[in-house]
Parts: C-alpha cells; sequence; structure tokens
C-alpha cells in the first residue's frame, strides 16, 4: 500500500514537472513572440513621430498659411500637422536658450512653420523623397523643408536589423525549448514504462497504448499555455500601465494572435514530443526496461 502511495506520488511529481516545464517554454516563446508581434508597433510610434518642418515664406499671411495646413489634413499620407507661429517659435528657442535674444537682434529672425507628422508607412527613405519633392511643388509658400533625413534611415535600417535578430534568437530557443520539452515528457514517460510494457504483452495495439498519453500531453500543453497566456497578460497589463500615455501596446488583434500562437504551439509540441517518446517505448524490448 504504501509502495503503491510512493509510485503515485512519483507519477504526479513527474506530472507536476513537465507541467512547468512546459509552461517556462511556452512563457519565453511567448515573450520573444510578443517583442516580435510589437516590433511593428515600436517602428510605428518611432517613424510616425518624426516631423517635416515646412517653414513658410515671411511674406504669407496667416490665413493662406492656415487654408494650406488645411488642405494638408486631408491626404491620407499624413497623420497630424501643427502649426507654429513666429512668436510661439520664439518662445520655444528663448526657453532653450535661456535669455531672450529678440532684444539682443532687434528683430524675430524665425519663420512660421507647419510640423508634418506623416503615416508610418510613408516614413521611409523612398516615400520621403516623393513625399518633400509633393511639398515643393503642391504651393509656393514655402521657403524650406527641413527634417532629420539620416534619423530616418537609421531607424529604417534599426527596425529591419532588430526583427532579424528577434526571429533568429527565437528560431533559437524554439529549438532549445523543444529539446528541453522533449526531454521531460521523456523522463515523465520513464516512469510508466512498466505500464506501456505490460499494455503491450496483453496484446494492446500501439494505436490504443498511445492514444491515453497523447491525450494527457496535450492536456498538458493547453494548461500549460493557459498558464503562460495568464503570466503574459499580467506582463502585459503592467507595461501598458507604466507605457500606455506614450504607445499603447495592448492590441486585442496582436494579443489575440499572441496567445492563439501559444496555445497552438503548447498543444503541438507536446503532441509530438509525447508520440516520439512513447515510440521509443513501445519499440523497447521488455529485457532493456532495467537500463
Amino acid at each position: 500500500m504504501k509502495e503503491r502511495s510512493n509510485i503515485k506520488n512519483k507519477i504526479r511529481g513527474a506530472y507536476f514537472t513537465s507541467l512547468i516545464s512546459i509552461f517556462l517554454v511556452l512563457l519565453l516563446l511567448g515573450i520573444i513572440g510578443l517583442l516580435i508581434l510589437n516590433t511593428k508597433v515600436l517602428s510605428e510610434y518611432v517613424k510616425e513621430n518624426l516631423s517635416f518642418s515646412l517653414m513658410i515664406k515671411n511674406n504669407v499671411k496667416e490665413p493662406d498659411i492656415k487654408q494650406y495646413q488645411k488642405m494638408l489634413d486631408t491626404y491620407d499620407f499624413i497623420k497630424s500637422t501643427e502649426y507654429i507661429t513666429k512668436e510661439d517659435a520664439a518662445d520655444m528657442l528663448k526657453q532653450e536658450l535661456g535669455e531672450d535674444f529678440i532684444e539682443t537682434l532687434g528683430y524675430n529672425p524665425l519663420s512660421p512653420t507647419i510640423n508634418v507628422y506623416l503615416r508610418s508607412d510613408y516614413a521611409n527613405p523612398d516615400s520621403i523623397v516623393n513625399v518633400e519633392k509633393f511639398f515643393l511643388e503642391s504651393t509656393n509658400i514655402i521657403d524650406k523643408i527641413s527634417y532629420q533625413q539620416n534619423l530616418i534611415h537609421q531607424i529604417n535600417t534599426n527596425v529591419k536589423r532588430a526583427s532579424v535578430i528577434l526571429l533568429f534568437f527565437c528560431g533559437i530557443l524554439f529549438i532549445i525549448s523543444f529539446a528541453l520539452l522533449n526531454n521531460t515528457i521523456r523522463l515523465m514517460l520513464y516512469s510508466k514504462r512498466f505500464t506501456i510494457n505490460t499494455m503491450k504483452l496483453v496484446g494492446a495495439k500501439k494505436n490504443f497504448i498511445r492514444s491515453p498519453f497523447l491525450r494527457s500531453g496535450m492536456l498538458q500543453g493547453f494548461i500549460g499555455s493557459l498558464m503562460a497566456i495568464a503570466v503574459l497578460a499580467v506582463i502585459m497589463y503592467f507595461i501598458n500601465k507604466e507605457m500606455g500615455e506614450i504607445i499603447n501596446f495592448f492590441d486585442y488583434k496582436t494579443m489575440g494572435t499572441l496567445f492563439a500562437i501559444v496555445i497552438l504551439l503548447g498543444i503541438l509540441l507536446s503532441f509530438i514530443s509525447t508520440y516520439f517518446s512513447i515510440n521509443k517505448y513501445l519499440k523497447l524490448k521488455t529485457v532493456n526496461l532495467y537500463y
């Protein structure tokens, strides 16, 4: 009786260990997936906060400037615009310099400006050349255009590089995670090798022997994925709480995709690992069970 109780405790311990291993593996994969899926969100946020400064000629009247600003707001590739008068520009420069430069010069040399923020799809080097050309050809009130060309090019390069690096690490982590998960499930099935052999000896077919183990493995994968999703949801909640005012990571479509992938991976990886592990013990001869 005591021996049977010890066996049950060992089986429960192996099951719990396997479940925790699946949970940790899926949590790691979920975090990497979260970073990959939100790379686009981060990229869009950075790109859409880069602006074109359209410096207006000094002889242009304010109503004409505002009319041009309204026209710009109608275009799909423009996310938003901001009109800065000469006086506003002077006040901002005074705050940066810490002194009144107008008193020194005797006049305000700054020009009224319209800051234009593009949608992220157009904030890349190829599109920006066409956008700049459009601004210059669309009106004759613009004196010159200022934007951080090198920064835009650097952002696009770094986003592509970061995506490749994340995908590479995700692939490596996936292989390592699968190996760890496979070993854990194999160790769990090792404790049931005599049960498997007994079923073989009484004439049970391989599919009949596999079925309960595969169902158990898939259930473990499903439970482990739910645990991983719960932790990921908590992580996302705190990230969004801290950074929600700046950038919103909590996109329902993205989160739904991520959670679906985690559940699918949990069930699939557990099924594959269990299938190959159970096949090993189905092929094992009775004399080798003790080694």
